[in-house]
């Protein structure tokens, strides 16, 4: 796959990951279609999407694990999968869960991982294997054999093993699977220390909360293709409108005198509730009551990234951790 128009100037953009035009087709049917993203350096990027919609699909191209039948990509400002040698030892990854030797204890499976490596050093094997098992919460539980570890242990190993050296990108598929609230606090504030010593990290996640709380950008993924991406606020932006939710004994009345001025209102449970559409809650109000309108309470319900998500995707997201 050649470098082409896409890869010029990558680093000089400032984008740590960038596609155009990336696919991917399984026995005739496009597993992953069309993908154009654009990861910033230094972002921690949410890659979103419901179970099936393509982001581990995407990932192992991105990675080289998978050719592309289609497009084009490049990571830190190389061609992938051309240039792979030369920039993934750059790159830490955690794909699909870790998989290690089940005999050997956690840190002898990252010996046996590091001495793979061409580039790393033996000298200093041992100090840099001890710091990534502090740094993930594994220090008491590196003599143990891994076949005892649960799936929370083996996920804080495998994102060890992305940081046995230090990296300029982290790519992370469902890096939370299996932990506990604690274990996901943890790895959500190493993330963040990641990002503020400089790492890039490309966060996979089908966990809303995860990402708001983790990431400045986000992009969604939809049944193999990219829907939208930008930073938090800017997707949050281009939610659904904020809306009215109207307490009122005169619902009926409510519901005509909006739709008069062109707001569509239905009654729920207690409420009247109007997408607003841009209007200004202040020019309502006022014209509800100037028609005789009763109103006993007013409050507005901002749009969030769920409502920008689900209108998307046409489904809903895991919201909690």
């Amino acid at each position: 796959m050649s470098a082409g128009p896409v890869h010029r100037g990558l680093v000089d953009r400032g984008l740590a990951i960038e596609t155009e035009g990336l696919g991917k087709r399984f026995r005739g049917r496009d597993a992953v279609a069309d993908v154009a993203l654009a990861v910033p350096v230094g972002s921690v990027f949410g890659f979103l999407g419901p179970n099936g919609s393509g982001k581990t699909t995407t990932i192992r191209m991105l990675l080289g694990l998978v050719n592309p039948t289609s497009g084009s990509a490049a990571l830190l400002g190389s061609a992938m999968p051309d240039r792979a040698e030369s920039v993934l030892p750059r790159v830490g990854a955690l794909v699909e869960g870790p998989g290690f030797a089940g005999y050997l204890s956690g840190a002898a499976n990252l010996a046996r991982l590091d001495s793979a490596d061409p580039v790393a050093d033996p000298r200093t094997r041992r100090r840099r294997i001890g710091e990534a098992l502090e740094r993930v919460g594994l220090s008491a539980a590196a003599g143990k054999r891994v076949k005892a570890y649960s799936l929370g242990m083996k996920q804080r190993l495998g994102i060890a093993n992305a940081l046995l050296r230090p990296r300029d990108l982290l790519v992370l598929d469902e890096p939370t699977n299996g932990l506990d609230p604690q274990g996901t606090r943890e790895v959500r504030t190493l993330v963040r220390e990641l990002a503020g010593e400089g790492t890039t990290v490309f966060v996979s996640s089908h966990l809303l909360a995860e990402i708001e709380q983790m990431c400045t950008h986000a992009a969604v993924m939809r049944t193999g293709r990219l829907v939208a991406q930008g930073t938090l606020d800017e997707l949050r932006g281009a939610a659904a409108d904020d809306r009215l939710h109207l307490l009122t004994p005169d619902p009926a009345e409510a519901i005509a005198t909006l739709a008069a001025v062109g707001l569509s209102a239905t009654v729920s449970g207690p409420e009247v509730v109007a997408p607003l559409g841009g209007r200004p809650v202040e020019e309502v109000v006022p014209l509800l009551v100037t028609a005789g309108i009763r109103v006993r309470g007013v409050r507005i319900a901002e749009a969030s990234l769920e409502d920008r998500f689900v209108a998307l995707t046409g489904e809903g997201f895991d919201v909690e951790g």
